[in-house]
Order: structure tokens, then sequence, then C-alpha cells
């Protein structure tokens, strides 16, 4: 949340000319209900919808570029269908950078209040995981100005047979 993963997402189906699924887009397909619904309905409602997605979008015939929900590498296995779906990119930024980006999202009720609270704690439980299941990690919050190169460095790390 925050990282760039839509607009990143959409950037990169530019130049591979590949379908983004957006997980926001999929949670809606999956369930009929857009995130902010299901968060008003608690966190398990949310995971749950969010690991619908996922397989919504691992289901898509490859290749494709799914933005997968942040949350999702919290459920062991969602990690492992994440790390086996396919080349898996991180968009890393600080917490102090996500929580700038993230907040006054409708669609994310939690960060009402402390929001970078929210966020370290969040990038503190989950880099270790997104770390496991990542091929690839880039820095969309200080080293990579802006999506469009973070897409092209993303290009040129895919692995040849995709």
């Amino acid at each position: 949340m925050g990282s760039g993963k839509s607009t990143v997402g959409r950037a990169l189906a530019e130049h591979t000319g590949w379908p983004f699924l957006d997980n926001d887009e999929l949670v809606e397909r999956a369930t009929g209900r857009t995130a902010r619904q299901l968060a008003e309905g608690g966190e398990a409602a949310l995971r749950a919808a969010e690991a619908a997605a996922l397989r919504e979008g691992l289901a898509v015939e490859p290749p494709a570029i799914i933005g997968v929900a942040g949350g999702a590498v919290l459920d062991p296995r969602d990690r492992k269908r994440i790390r086996e779906g396919g080349f898996v990119v991180w968009l890393r930024a600080p917490a102090d950078v996500l929580a700038a980006r993230a907040v006054g999202a409708e669609h994310r009720p939690w960060l009402e209040g402390d929001a970078e609270g929210w966020f370290r704690r969040a990038v503190s439980q989950r880099d270790p995981l997104y770390a496991w299941v990542t091929d690839l990690e880039v820095d969309t919050g200080t080293a990579i100005a802006t999506p469009e190169e973070a897409a092209q460095s993303i290009v040129a790390a895919l692995p040849s047979a995709t």
C-alpha cells in the first residue's frame, strides 16, 4: 500500500503489452465488494478477499502483471502461491514514504489515526516475508525517481523465458 503497485503495474503493462490486474479490481471481481466495504467488516474478511483476489489473479493465463495486496504475505499458503506464481517484484519504500502516499485513501480505513505507526509495524512484520517471496526488489521510495524508471528496471530484470 503506497509502494506504487498500481502506477508501476500500469507502466510495466505499457512496456510489455501484458495485461495488468490490480488487487482492488481483483478483490471486487472475486467478492462483489470494495476493499473499503470489506475492511469495515474486519481484517479477517479483508484478508480472505485478498486471498481470493490472489487466486483469481494467478489463474490468469501468463504472462500477466498481478498487483497483489501487501497483506497477502501474512498467510503461509498465500506466500507459497506468490513465490511459485511467477517472477515476483517487491516495490519497497520506507514506512514514512508509504504513509505519506497512502493517507487519505478512501479504501484504507485502518490508516485513520496513526498511519505512520501502522506502516512502521507493518514494514517490520512484513519485510522478511516479502524478502522470502521476492525475485527482484525495486526501491520506489528513494532510489527510483519515477514509476517509469521502476518499470524499466523491472523489464531489464525479467527472465528471458518470461
